[in-house]
């Protein structure tokens, strides 16, 4: 019999989701967010002026600086005196002092990213839609376009200058292996980076140095940032122990000035959850004697003590670091997600078309909850910011390569069909 679940914090209505898998959606907010979350204290609204509501008014994430803000950076600045200089000093323009950037829409681009699946190295060959024989290209060519506010294309030169001698490390499941890849590409236009580091199954842990600015940017492997066992094919179900980061990432703390974190997906999995030796519940396990609790409160508690871990361990030195938690991204699958027809929109859904609604809604609302609570214990050294990417990544089903995961997969015959 399990015991009661101490993490119990969330009531919500219980969703199974037992056939999604992992969204690739194209990160294009979150460069600049590293740059603005190390740069300029952030700014949250309290947690009531969330609506909870399917129709869900978004929050604003991240409040630019002025020109006359000072940093509370714990983070040295190359001896520039305040946020202004440095954006002078990179030849980066100054933003407004508020902009809601999670309120927008996605806007025909004629310049096209930085990069694509031809130009870039590093990108993952299950994700190379384009030398998979993709027939169309119209993806590459849309940006985010906050309604109120603008926002500059990323520059990846000025990205280096400022993160001149810093390690950024992007922990969590595909969607952080995915922001860290695309962040990779982009600065890799301006600079080569060296692969300084390699292990794990698959390459799941990876560190790359730009000798131009030693820049590190890593990747760790953590599915449920907690300690835990992934399911394998002997064992069709996770373990989480939720009292527990994952140390693989969480020893090398002392290394790190930047951290986003970014998982989802692997929560809707069956699975056990621990604390310690005690079994507090499980999801989805049918034919084992364990309490139904979901995967909602395993998914809050993970981001609980993880963000606990860091501002114990990170809060009394004197370097300090920066913590950015992405919200989660919604699948956009229709039957089996790397099968034929499984991603059949091309294009960007438009302004009410699609809401952020039942799961979706609950596991992005988790995430800034979680985060509102890590910032009310918050040491001076320590930041910790919520990047909401549901709404922007809801709106590009025609963003995952589906069955273009592999080289032209309608070869034997299958009648070819855009996606």
């Amino acid at each position: 019999m399990s015991a009661k679940n101490p993490w119990k914090t969330q009531n919500h209505t219980q969703f199974s989701l037992k056939n999604s898998w992992k969204s690739m959606v194209f990160y294009v907010m979150i460069s600049l967010v590293l740059i603005l979350c190390y740069l300029s204290p952030f700014s949250f609204p309290t947690l009531t002026t969330y609506e909870k509501s399917s129709n869900i008014s978004l929050i604003p994430i991240i409040s630019s600086v002025s020109s006359n803000s000072s940093s509370t950076s714990s983070l040295p600045l190359q001896g520039l005196s305040n946020v202004h200089d440095v954006f002078q000093e990179a030849k980066v323009n100054v933003l407004p002092t508020t902009c809601d950037y999670t309120n927008g829409e996605w806007i025909k681009d004629k310049k096209g990213p930085l990069y694509n699946g031809s130009t870039c190295g590093t990108i993952k060959d299950g994700q190379n839609c384009m030398t998979h024989g993709r027939p169309d290209i119209d993806y590459l060519h849309w940006r985010w376009k906050p309604r109120r506010c603008d926002l500059s294309r990323f520059d990846p030169q000025s990205f280096l200058q400022i993160f001149d001698g810093k390690h950024i490390a992007f922990v969590g499941d595909s969607l952080a292996r995915n922001q860290l890849e695309s962040l990779l590409c982009m600065l890799s236009s301006v600079s080569t980076p060296n692969l300084v580091y390699l292990n794990g199954d698959e390459n799941k842990f990876r560190r790359w140095n730009f000798g131009s600015h030693n820049v590190t940017v890593s990747i760790y492997w953590s599915p449920f940032l907690v300690k835990g066992v992934e399911k394998s094919k002997d064992r069709d179900y996770n373990t989480m122990y939720l009292d527990s980061v994952d140390e693989k990432w969480g020893s090398d703390l002392d290394s790190i000035d930047m951290l986003v974190l970014s998982i989802g997906h692997w929560f809707l999995l069956r699975g056990i959850y621990m604390d310690g030796k005690t079994e507090l519940g499980c999801h989805a396990m049918e034919s084992v004697n364990c309490t139904e609790i979901g995967f909602y409160d395993a998914f809050g508690k993970a981001f609980n003590t993880s963000l606990k871990t860091i501002i114990q361990r990170k809060g009394l030195k004197s370097s300090g670091i920066d913590v950015v938690v992405t919200t989660f991204s919604p699948h956009h699958f229709e039957g089996d997600w790397d099968k034929f027809g499984a991603c059949s929109k091309t294009m960007p859904y438009k302004e009410g078309e699609k809401k952020i609604d039942g799961m979706n809604d609950i596991l992005r609302r988790i995430a800034v909850e979680e985060v509102e609570k890590a910032r009310s214990m918050l040491k001076s050294n320590v930041r910790v910011a919520a990047l909401d990417v549901t709404k922007l990544s809801l709106l590009r089903p025609d963003g995952h390569p589906g069955p273009y995961m592999y080289y032209n997969p309608f070869g034997d015959g299958i009648k070819e069909r855009v996606h």
